[in-house]
């Protein structure tokens, strides 16, 4: 009796394994979001405003409506959210010139610098455990950082999320000064 070989489904086989890479990056980038988290509780700053600073950070301005969407809240909830953070300093909002129903919401320099501090902790942290790996896992690590950030660009502009303009920005347009691009020093 012949036995026939089946090849195991490749794409299937690639799905298993980027789920477990996803599952051993979600392990580490856990712990970086409990050091943010911390981080974010010793200065009182919700992880809500911490939210909506980050979404402002990539858009630099976004209508309080599509904040609402986006954030999944009631209009109701999004201006009372928008209330608490103007009143610490973290957000301004400006009418658009061209129509004043419009209501854009912009970070202030403030809240900035509070999204560079909660980010700072963590680079810093992964700066100290990235140089606990040898030059060879190093280059390795970077090659595949850079793999998948292309792999991601290509899979969001397929999905239409990453469209030309669509937010005025391309993936990792943002990067704080915590986190320079790889093809820039380190300030």
């Amino acid at each position: 009796m012949t036995q026939i070989s089946v090849d195991p489904d490749p794409q299937a086989e690639r799905r298993r394994a980027a789920q477990a890479v996803l599952a051993d990056l979600a392990l580490a980038v856990g712990s970086l979001r409990c050091a943010g988290s911390q981080r974010l509780v010793k200065l009182g700053v919700s992880m809500t405003h911490f939210h909506v600073l980050t979404l402002l950070r990539h858009h630099e301005a976004m209508p309080i409506g599509h904040l609402a969407e986006t954030l999944d809240a009631s209009m109701s909830s999004a201006t009372g959210i928008i209330d608490r953070m103007e009143e610490r300093g973290l957000v301004r909002r400006v009418r658009v010139p061209d129509d004043r129903r419009i209501v854009l919401v912009q970070p202030t320099q403030a809240g900035l610098d509070l999204v560079d501090e909660v980010e700072l902790v963590k680079s810093d942290v992964m700066v100290q455990a990235l140089t606990r790996l040898d030059t060879a896992q190093l280059e390795r690590v970077r090659a595949a950082a850079s793999d998948i950030g292309a792999a991601l660009e290509q899979e969001l502009t397929a999905a239409g999320a990453l469209a030309a303009g669509a937010h005025g920005h391309a993936l990792g347009h943002a990067h704080s000064p915590a986190q320079p691009r790889p093809d820039q020093p380190a300030p």
